[in-house]
């Protein structure tokens, strides 16, 4: 992978990770209801759910795309298709809202491993995620390049932003939550506009 091609992909995951979905929300609402130190192991459960959709999606289009220059081409076409489609949904959503409300012995008593277990079931049971990964990773693989070299730069470079991503959230719950309640919409057609330059960047990208 270029510099060049690396740089679109790390924006886009960058713009999937601010879309608001259900492994966002869940850090803004663990992060109303236990604080930051127990979010963190939600956090954590989200990013090993996202890795393995990685690297089910990495396994099996590497033997196709291996296979088949038109298999590439195919998939970068879907993918900046898909990109551009997310983009006009999230224009047009409504904004995200964040329920705060919750029994305080449930919150006094989860568990980390139950908070972990929380995060990774929703990241890996997301098929917005599910759909992203398999139209948009394609084009970034190296047919013949080691299986692990690229989950490393691919799977690294999201899980590290989406970790970031959703630290910041449950940090900033407390301050994020009525923020978004105000601007949210408009919050959706930043990420929206977003989506839609990096579909238009994705089609004119070569994969070496």
């Amino acid at each position: 992978m270029t510099l060049e091609l690396w740089i679109v992909y790390a924006l886009a995951a960058i713009g999937l990770s601010l879309t608001p979905g259900p492994n966002g929300l869940l850090s803004l609402t663990h992060g109303v209801r236990f604080g930051f130190a127990r979010t963190v192991f939600t956090v954590l459960g989200g990013v090993c759910g996202f890795l393995v959709l990685v690297a089910a999606s990495l396994a099996g289009m590497g033997a196709l795309l291996a296979a088949s220059e038109t298999a590439f081409t195919i998939a970068k076409w879907i993918g900046a298709a898909y990109l551009v489609y997310l983009g006009i949904r999230l224009w047009r959503a409504p904004g995200a809202t964040v329920s705060a409300d919750a029994d305080a012995g449930t919150a006094r008593h989860a568990s980390p491993l139950r908070l972990f277990a929380q995060g990774f079931l929703v990241a890996a049971s997301n098929p917005k995620a599910m759909i992203f990964f398999a139209a948009f990773l394609p084009q970034f693989m190296v047919p013949g390049a080691s299986f692990w070299l690229q989950f490393a730069v691919l799977g690294g470079t999201f899980a590290l932003t989406e970790f970031c991503y959703e630290l910041v959230l449950a940090g900033m719950a407390q301050r994020i939550t009525p923020w978004l309640g105000r601007h949210g919409r408009w919050f959706n057609r930043v990420t929206g506009g977003t989506f839609v330059g990096i579909g238009g960047l994705m089609a004119t990208a070569n994969r070496v």
